[in-house]
């Protein structure tokens, strides 16, 4: 004998949600088209927080046309004929309803819990005293670890206009601006326009301008000594002197230089270059 598959026409509708007190409110339902429009309002009720009996709804088409008010809890949804896509907008007529006036919305709103100066400082268990705690234990922890006049001493014989040479890369420019950078690290800095595009940067670092030169062009270096050993992966040599600019043509100029010894991988994280 044979058997027939029967396919039930699916009678539902996937409609989305709004609420008249709730701008940033929006959720998707599938409704049957069989529920009372009483049952679609309890099922709103715990997705938005309006009671039923404080409920209206409108039915909006996807061209955000009001199609009708579903008033009468007794008919079935299907009477109002939705479709996929349509809008259910929910009215809160209650006044004094917890989502009236934005207070489930606006957090400026809600009222912020202070406490006085005088009664935190006699409380026990603050981070306030744990930190004063670790830093009686430990007061370098705390303290800035690069002083504002740092590598001072080196920039003595640095002076704006000078050749220089900078190391790793025996990379030669000129010298344009020598002093504390306000936007990075504490201690002082050079600033150099290399002679080639081997820079970073066309004088403006993070936003602020130390000198002007030709787009990567440009590098705020550390003054840093000479290093007899590469020991240090952020050590840089900076040497100011009679560099004339490289003869790109020279053959003694594109020399590589390869030295054998202990010389650690780099940190690609390192800020003394910038």
């Amino acid at each position: 004998m044979a058997s027939r598959l029967q396919i039930q026409e699916d009678d539902s509708v996937l409609l989305r949600v709004t609420h008249s007190n709730l701008k940033s409110f929006s959720a998707d339902v599938r409704l049957s088209l069989q529920t009372t429009v009483e049952s679609v309002k309890e099922k709103l009720w715990r997705k938005c927080g309006t009671s039923v009996n404080s409920m209206c709804i409108e039915l909006y088409d996807d061209a955000n046309a009001k199609i009708s008010d579903l008033t009468d809890n007794s008919r079935p949804l299907g009477f109002y004929s939705p479709l996929d896509g349509y809008r259910l907008h929910v009215i809160d007529l209650d006044p004094s309803s917890v989502s009236s006036g934005g207070w489930l919305e606006d957090t400026s709103l809600v009222e912020k819990y202070s406490i006085s100066e005088e009664a935190y400082s006699k409380r026990d268990g603050t981070f306030r005293k744990f930190k004063g705690t670790l830093a009686s234990q430990n007061p370098s922890a705390f303290g800035n670890k690069v002083p504002d006049n740092y590598m001072e001493d080196l920039c003595a014989n640095i002076k704006v206009g000078d050749r220089c040479e900078v190391e790793p890369g025996e990379k030669r420019g000129v010298v344009k601006f020598v002093g504390c950078a306000e936007n990075l690290a504490p201690g002082f800095w050079v600033g150099v326009q290399y002679d080639e595009p081997l820079g970073k940067h066309d004088g403006m670092v993070k936003g602020v301008r130390y000198f002007d030169c030709p787009s990567l062009h440009g590098a705020m270096v550390r003054p840093d000594k000479v290093k007899t050993s590469p020991s240090k992966a952020s050590a840089i040599l900076f040497q100011v002197g009679d560099y004339p600019e490289r003869d790109p043509f020279d053959a003694d100029a594109s020399a590589i230089l390869f030295q054998v010894g202990d010389y650690p991988e780099r940190d690609p994280f390192d800020a003394d270059e910038i």
